[in-house]
């Protein structure tokens, strides 16, 4: 097995607690803070309306790397039981229990203040490492797509 060396090149800052962010995934606005030697790397950014944030779940235990199987727990705030939960593939969800602790968030860029970009959407805690950002691109976009009947059930109640 191959090892990784990842800089971490920021950080997310956001004025809430882990669980008002777990409660509030992705309508959460806060800061991420780039650190000073890449600075220039941030060179036209302003321009996007939206970025992609690449970070590392610092917070995940250790144990999340070794399992490969999880019940998406975003559903128990529809009321389902734990038990009533699909159990899936670690790679059909986005939750943080991962063989790589590697979190993928997409957000809105309100504003950048030379290093620190404002953003809006988190879904990511305050301290967070921010290792890469990439722009939202339009050839991004899926116009043909399918997603299993469980997030459909998540995205009535996000409706």
């Amino acid at each position: 097995m191959a090892v990784l060396e990842l800089n971490t090149v920021g950080y997310v800052r956001v004025e809430h607690d882990d669980e008002y962010v777990k409660a509030h995934a992705g309508e959460v606005k806060g800061r991420v803070e780039i650190l000073p030697e890449y600075a220039e790397a941030l060179d036209g950014l302003e321009g996007y309306s939206h970025i992609f944030i690449i970070s590392v779940f610092h917070k995940a235990p250790p144990e999340y790397r070794t399992l490969l199987k999880v019940r998406p727990r975003r559903l128990l705030r529809l009321g389902l039981r734990e038990e009533e939960l699909p159990v899936l593939g670690v790679f059909s969800t986005d939750s943080p229990v991962r063989p790589n602790p590697v979190g993928l968030t997409l957000v809105k860029l309100v504003r950048r203040d030379g290093r620190v970009l404002y953003v809006e959407g988190l879904d990511l805690f305050d301290g967070t490492p921010v290792i890469d950002i990439k722009p939202y691109r339009p050839d991004y976009r899926a116009e043909n797509y399918t997603y299993p009947e469980w997030v459909k059930l998540d995205a009535r109640q996000s409706i």
